[in-house]
């Protein structure tokens, strides 16, 4: 089983998102602050999901290699 990444980032940081899959393989976008987040089918509807989330910004969406959990 591979690990999970704790997502922290100081709470002054604008909207910023991590893309990856969950433990059990889900696709899944995490606000890094914890405000917003959800399960979706593909990378590409996460992608897309946290891109228009940050208004497109360059930098504000990351896609992680390693497992990530949303956490509720």
């Amino acid at each position: 089983m591979s690990p999970t990444i704790p997502i922290v980032a100081p709470a002054g940081d604008t909207a910023r998102f991590i893309v990856g899959q969950d433990p059990e393989g889900r696709w899944v976008a995490i606000e890094i602050h914890g405000r917003a987040g959800g399960l979706f089918r593909s990378r590409e509807a996460a992608y897309g999901y946290a891109a228009a989330e940050t208004d497109h910004r360059p930098d504000a969406v990351q896609v992680s290699a390693e497992r990530i959990a949303l956490r509720l």
